[in-house]
């Protein structure tokens, strides 16, 4: 090697060493300055969280305990602007009235109710609001079926005491929140025997904001869903309280899926608390549904102690929804898509049924994409929904009241023509609903083509039927109500009744009347 090459060979070396150094310390220096920056961010967020814990006041991270709202193709605005909802209207009876707001307490705690003109009810919510369960007389409620047998209905509504329920706030007006005047005006009585949220609210105490009366043994942080539940072993009623506490939620532009509790003392629905046992049953799994539609769900008598909430919503009897008062009212409307009201909106027509379907249905984690609104190409599938006999709660002897004396009979004979007709690929599907778990009910209403089945409340699911899906209701003589045709009118799907001289259906005309004209696509 010459000197040339050796000077050469000299400086390629420092000059590499001289690299090496310079990254080794940028490095380092940039690693020092990152924990630097970690550990100043951890003692930021560990001194929130304790400002946070100490005070009891909500932040995002609450937002963790709380189901996010699934995105539904028939979502519209949901508006408190009395002037861009008409009275009677089909958005005021489905839920979209609740404009008149009127404001009660501002000081400490608040509260405030929006009154529907066109429902005759309110949907109330307040904040710093206690609940005290030992003042509210009923039964615990959650119990088993099967260990409460025998229990009266009177046992298990609330009777609220004075006080049951607190609010902080200036005393200096008055020691109740509200007077007879208010609850007459906006929370009335109605065609309802026992009002429990008028009860409720009557029982409000406002506590000084100085005092020391106000304790808490538990704060909930999360907005809170307050229902009273009244025929809650049964699927109709069960789905007006499902679609009342919807609406509270989005009329009062809940963020997140609140938490729920139940101011009622009924046993569970399903009598079984495992998920084995339960599982081998589900003879009516309602909670199930109440757990997949909102955050969480308890009972008042569950907890121990007083519980303050830092925001609670009041949610309306299933009475007062339009699903109920359509079955005395005339409620004109027809369903249509939210996009076609989007573009031209008509106080005849409504898309609120869809939403809530949707949301059922995304509540099981069921995609609800528009493009998704077709049925399966695999074959047609028609859903016969049968009764069955189920315990369904203490005062139930556990047998169903026969609507269609010759169901087996129907049921047979249209398995019998679907046998011989191979090339419609129909697909026949057995619809014992008191035996499955309810995703699998959703899934057997959101698949089919034709649902058939004679009046009865099982017959509700129709709310999370997509569209085009085809409705044959048999309709004995003897229970000759318009549940199941309002339902279908409202989402827009065809229905047709196949109305009975007594309750024995003749085969041949179930298919030959019935069957074949409304699934005339079939074939």
């Amino acid at each position: 090697m010459n000197k040339t090459q050796s000077r050469l060979l000299k400086i390629v070396i420092f000059l590499f060493a001289l690299n090496s150094l310079s990254l080794c310390l940028y490095f380092s220096s940039h690693h020092h300055n990152s924990n630097s920056k970690q550990e100043e961010n951890h003692s930021s967020l560990t001194s929130n969280h304790r400002s946070q814990t100490e005070n009891n006041r909500s932040s995002n991270s609450n937002n963790l305990n709380l189901k996010a709202w699934p995105i539904l193709p028939s979502y519209l605005p949901w508006t408190q602007n009395p002037n861009n909802v008409t009275v009677r209207s089909c958005e005021a009876y489905f839920g979209n009235g609740f404009s008149r707001r009127v404001d009660v307490l501002s000081s400490g705690g608040w509260f405030r109710c929006y009154y529907s003109e066109t429902l005759r009810s309110s949907i109330c919510e307040g904040g710093s609001v206690r609940m005290v369960p030992e003042r509210i007389k009923m039964s615990r409620g959650g119990e088993r079926v099967e260990d409460v047998i025998g229990r009266g209905e009177e046992e298990e509504l609330p009777d609220f005491e004075n006080g049951a329920f607190e609010i902080l706030g200036s005393t200096a007006r008055s020691k109740w929140l509200v007077d007879e005047g208010f609850l007459d005006s906006f929370v009335p009585d109605g065609d309802v025997m026992r009002h429990t949220m008028r009860g409720l609210i009557r029982s409000i105490r406002v506590v000084d904001n100085n005092s020391k009366e106000f304790h808490c043994d538990q704060w909930i942080e999360e907005p809170t869903l307050l229902v009273t539940r009244f025929e809650y072993a049964n699927l109709f009623h069960t789905i007006t309280d499902w679609y009342s506490a919807y609406v509270a939620s989005r009329v009062t532009d809940l963020p997140y899926r609140p938490h729920l509790i139940f101011v009622d003392g009924h046993s569970r629905v399903s009598g079984r608390e495992d998920w084995k046992r339960e599982r081998e049953s589900f003879r009516h799994p309602l909670e199930r549904t109440w757990k997949a539609l909102f955050s969480s769900v308890r009972y008042a008598k569950a907890f121990s102690g007083s519980v303050c909430l830092r925001h609670a919503i009041l949610v309306p009897l299933g009475y007062e929804t339009a699903l109920f008062k359509g079955l005395t009212e005339k409620i004109i409307c027809q369903g249509a898509s939210a996009h076609d009201l989007w573009q031209n909106p008509d106080d005849q027509k409504t898309a609120r049924l869809s939403e809530f379907g949707e949301m059922i249905r995304a509540a099981f984690d069921f995609p609800v994409s528009r493009h998704r609104a077709e049925k399966p190409f695999s074959g047609h599938n028609v859903l016969f929904v049968r009764r069955e006999d189920y315990l369904a709660h203490p005062r139930h002897a556990g047998k169903v009241e026969s609507r269609l004396s010759n169901e087996q009979e129907v049921f047979d004979s249209l398995q019998t023509w679907v046998s011989n007709h191979l090339e419609c690929k129909v697909n026949l599907i057995n619809g014992l609903f008191a035996h499955m778990p309810m995703k699998e009910q959703v899934r057997a209403i959101q698949d089919a083509s034709v649902i058939i089945g004679a009046h009865g409340a099982g017959l509700t699911h129709i709310v999370s039927a997509t569209p085009k899906t085809i409705i044959l209701e048999i309709i004995s003589s003897y229970f000759r109500r318009p549940h199941f045709e309002l339902i279908a009118e409202w989402k827009g799907l065809e229905y047709h009744a196949i109305n009975l001289d007594g309750s024995y259906a003749q085969p041949s005309v179930v298919i030959d009347r019935d069957w074949e004209r409304s699934g005339a696509e079939l074939h």
